[in-house]
């Protein structure tokens, strides 16, 4: 990383993330490109953000086009972009309706506010129905609703006393999840595949017992689909193998292709709910980021990326188990759906994820001991093959210095 870099970060920026190793100035297609001229096969893709790579040319031009035409107007005026967007959306999850957003974690903020509004509505009053049953390993993002919702200590640490109303119980337990749903309680929410918990994906035996319960219990089933959603199972929503329809799904991340974007699906039942000046956001759904995200949604469909997800992860994810076989000492596993994989170590990932990213391969861990692997969903097979050469070099030579 340049000196001037280094510095300025060093000076001027918080330290609430890690010293970054490398400063990334250029990207295309599955490649980027450090200030001193190192080029990277970038599996982090801004960790599930840039679902077509880097710099598409259909959504790069997009984005120029509309910036120079309208850059933002606010939502006291209607968006024909915004319109086609949420129409879109809404063919692909179901009839109801969309709040547009930055980010996944005013996603799924604007989740357990319609949660709120869900207690207060079948219960007559406030402060009474309105806990959310969680699950432990979840990460639901970094506002104090977001971060109370999170099953995870380590990222409450520091910010007690958390939200009151969340209870987080183990993932995949059907019985567990039957025994915390209360009358006080107002919905579910989790995510079908935890990908900072560990990539740990939800069975469907699971996803379908829970809209079971969630509707006999009159709760609502809310799904974080933020990482997991917009094409990178194989499918646009990580729950349709299961069949499910949800009261709500958080989206962001991919859906931008790297322009920040987040959405709201709500079903058509709850979504009365909101209603004028009881929820709002600044920048959500502003023309630039929904002509982003409508060259995103063209060219998922265009190039049948689903089709392209479904066929090359069958194999890629083959030929991750059989590093295992090959590296015993350091492979425990392969978990995931689609391209969002984990690759299960049996040690710390953080020296690994520094070897990889110093033989020109990026990656990024998650919960210790897990590597996340997020190839864009338009890669190739010959990229995904070149990702196995150097997982494999930097394997062996662990491997040999172990020995």
């Amino acid at each position: 990383m340049h000196s001037k870099t280094k510095e300025f970060y060093d000076q001027f920026v918080l330290k609430n993330y890690a010293s970054p190793p490398i400063a990334i100035v250029r990207g295309e297609g599955t490649r980027a490109w450090d200030d001193e001229g190192r080029e990277y096969l970038d599996f982090s893709t801004g960790v599930a953000v840039n679902a077509l790579g880097h710099c598409h040319p259909v959504w790069v031009k997009a984005v120029q086009e509309q910036v120079a035409q309208l850059g933002h107007c606010s939502n006291l005026y209607a968006s024909p972009l915004q319109g086609d967007l949420a129409k879109r959306l809404c063919q692909l999850a179901g009839p109801g309706k969309i709040f547009f957003c930055n980010s996944g974690a005013e996603a799924t903020e604007t989740l357990v506010k319609l949660s709120r509004l869900h207690g207060k509505k079948v219960s007559g009053q406030e402060n009474q129905r309105f806990q959310v049953v969680t699950a432990r390993g979840s990460f639901h993002g970094r506002t104090f609703g977001g971060l109370s919702a999170t099953g995870q200590e380590k990222t409450q640490a520091g910010f007690h006393p958390i939200l009151p109303g969340f209870s987080h119980v183990k993932f995949n337990d059907l019985v567990l999840f039957s025994e915390a749903i209360t009358e006080n309680t107002s919905a579910v929410l989790i995510e079908p595949i935890q990908g900072e918990g560990g990539v740990h994906a939800a069975t469907v035996d699971f996803l379908c017992g829970l809209r079971e319960l969630c509707t006999n219990r009159g709760v609502l089933l809310l799904l974080d689909e933020v990482q997991c959603g917009v094409g990178r199972t194989g499918t646009f929503f990580a729950h349709e193998e299961s069949g499910i329809i949800p009261d709500g799904i958080a989206m962001a991340k991919g859906l931008g292709g790297g322009f920040p974007i987040g959405a709201v699906w709500i079903h058509e039942q709850f979504a009365e709910l909101f209603q004028p000046g009881s929820h709002g956001c600044t920048f959500g759904g502003n023309p630039m980021a929904c002509a982003a995200s409508l060259a995103v949604l063209d060219i998922i469909k265009s190039e049948n990326l689903l089709q392209n997800v479904r066929d090359l992860s069958v194999w890629y994810k083959r030929e991750l188990q059989a590093l295992k076989t090959r590296f015993p000492s350091l492979v425990d596993g392969v978990r995931g759906q689609g391209f969002l994989i984990g690759l299960v170590m049996k040690r710390e990932v953080g020296p690994l994820v520094a070897e990889l990213r110093d033989s020109g391969l990026l990656t990024v861990p998650a919960a210790g001991d897990v590597l996340r692997l997020l190839p864009p969903l338009n890669v190739s097979t010959e990229d995904l093959q070149t990702s196995l050469q150097i997982l494999s070099s930097v394997f062996h030579n662990n491997e040999n210095q172990v020995q």
